[in-house]
């Protein structure tokens, strides 16, 4: 009879504890499209060695998994409602609005997309790229492709956030960085106020951002500006003012989780 009891209070006990055991959310994940400025260079990237063939670029999103750890996603819990995060940086060098869509690269994203995940979309260097016609996309095209990539990642439940690209290191004036961009951080714009969408205007927070660190420091720490002899990969140095070191990758990864927190989150905006 003891025996029974006993077997009895424990069954009892599990079923108590199961039921007040803490509910741990399905992770959210927040995949990252667009070009080189936003890439992981590392893993898989292109089957070769990151650091004897790529070392040190790297693109923001690379750097970007540690600003969702658990204590973080407190700061944003108007935007994820999950206990963990992935990042899935599918960004890829050299890809504009158009070539992203047109390599399948987005309909691999599509399929995988699930109800409250994040997609974050940052193009526009290589789609203002006029003198490489195989990836220039026209302001009017980028907005119809922002416009697609907003409305399928709605379809599927999830919620797009829109980004202006991040500044080059120029052109610098009187100690102040400006706008290289042209028309397509306004195109970004344009699109966010008509459809709606979550927008980080990444074009003026790294301008500003760039600017109070000034022009000296950006350049020989943020950017891939090396001298020759010191890394493997670039044995005879570089001078690159679009691509980033990994402190600059990290500033701009800051940057953008910066905006996050800024976001005013309604409920059209995620339809």
């Amino acid at each position: 009879m003891n025996r029974i009891l006993t077997g009895l209070t424990l069954l009892i006990l599990s079923i108590t504890l199961v039921a007040f055991a803490p509910f741990k959310k399905k992770p959210v994940t927040v995949y990252l499209i667009g070009d080189s400025t936003v890439a992981d260079y590392t893993g898989d990237y292109d089957d070769k060695d990151y650091m004897t063939t790529r070392y040190p670029i790297a693109g923001w999103g690379q750097v970007f998994q540690p600003f969702m750890r658990p204590d973080s996603l407190a700061k944003i819990k108007h935007l994820i409602k999950a206990d963990s995060v992935v990042v899935a940086d599918k960004a890829r060098g050299g890809r504009s609005t158009r070539t992203f869509f047109e390599e399948g690269r987005w309909a691999e994203v599509y399929k995988s997309l699930q109800k409250n995940d994040l997609v974050m979309i940052q193009f526009g260097h290589n789609d203002a790229a006029e003198n490489k016609p195989e990836r220039y996309t026209n302001v009017t095209a980028y907005k119809e492709y922002l416009r697609l990539y907003v409305k399928q990642t709605r379809e599927k439940g999830a919620i797009p956030i829109l980004l202006t690209p991040v500044n080059r290191n120029y052109p610098w004036k009187d100690g102040k960085l400006s706008n290289v961009h042209g028309e397509y951080p306004q195109a970004v714009k344009d699109v966010a106020r008509e459809l709606n969408v979550l927008l980080i205007d990444l074009t003026q927070l790294s301008i500003d951002g760039f600017t109070a660190k000034g022009e000296e420091y950006v350049t020989n720490n943020y950017f891939m500006n090396l001298p020759a002899g010191k890394y493997t990969a670039y044995p005879e140095g570089q001078k690159d003012n679009t691509h980033f070191q990994p402190e600059g990758a990290r500033a701009v990864a800051q940057l953008v989780f910066q905006g996050m927190q800024n976001l005013q989150v309604n409920g059209a905006a995620r339809k």
